[in-house]
């Protein structure tokens, strides 16, 4: 892992994500790029009457000042870690992904804060999406309100079998060679596993001289996101890697089931992959 992407929190001012990519970037030796997002305002279809020019370069000259005050904080922040960093702005229309995923398209891992309907970030929910599904690199979701930096000692990971699922694994070698332990977690469900559920990854792990367990949960997989943030506070689990679909498949954009759940509600860093 050289080279990290970060969404810098422009209204957050403990910027919890730029701070676990500084720590990540130091304990491997890795560049860390960060990224303030600048949005320009979507005038609403329904307006009668244009919205006056000079309120909308106002607007948008406002938000690349916050985006600039945010990208200081995060230029201060690396700079004291000693770490090799870039700090960049991006102006974009409102609901428009397209050039921030492509700057991250180039990079090991996406570092993000989770939603937080407390302190809105620009377009973060959308973003997230787009990264998810559009960047080909894992994300790290970065709870809200997260203090401590990011260890990984003690990595969960939450198995279904899937494709994505293992995806997710292969994506996380980085992080899971950092760790002490792993363990592969599995929520009871309606899908049958062949064989004894979890066993072949634990194995493929295993061979890469990774210390792993598999417990499976012993209780109601109604709600995967609670079962599991219960089980990783009582273990005291630091980090949790999934894949990046839940049960929905109707299109790439709609997350569904476990997915959806965690990106809103995990309370340990996330790095999930499609």
């Amino acid at each position: 892992m050289k080279d990290i992407f970060v969404i810098v929190d422009v209204f957050d001012e403990s910027q919890p994500a730029t701070a676990a990519a500084i720590d990540l970037a130091q304990r491997s030796g890795a560049h860390v790029t960060g990224l303030a997002l600048a949005m320009e305002p979507m005038a609403p279809a329904y307006l009668a009457v244009p919205i006056p020019a000079d309120y909308l370069v106002g607007a948008v000259e406002e938000a690349e000042r916050q985006a600039q005050t945010a990208l200081d904080r995060f230029d201060h922040l690396a700079g004291n870690a000693d770490v090799d960093y870039e700090g960049r702005i991006v102006t974009v229309l409102a609901g428009s992904t397209g050039s921030i995923v492509a700057q991250a398209h180039l990079s090991d891992i996406v570092v993000v804060g989770q939603e937080d309907v407390d302190k809105p970030e620009p377009m973060r929910a959308a973003l997230i999406e787009a990264m998810l599904f559009d960047a080909g690199v894992p994300v790290l979701i970065v709870p809200r309100g997260w203090t401590k930096s990011v260890k990984t000692d003690s990595v969960v990971i939450a198995w279904d079998g899937s494709s994505t699922a293992a995806r997710a694994v292969h994506a996380a070698m980085p992080i899971l060679t950092m760790s002490k332990s792993i363990e592969i977690v599995i929520v009871p469900n309606a899908i049958s596993h062949d064989g004894e559920p979890g066993a072949d990854v634990a194995t493929y792990l295993a061979r890469h001289g990774l210390n792993v367990t598999v417990t499976t949960l012993n209780r109601d997989a109604s709600d995967v996101a609670e079962a599991l943030n219960h089980y990783f506070k009582g273990i005291g689990a630091d980090l949790c890697v999934m894949g990046g679909y839940g049960h929905s498949r109707l299109r790439e954009f709609i997350v569904g089931g476990a997915t959806q759940d965690m990106l809103g509600k995990t309370e340990i860093p996330l790095i999930i992959a499609h």
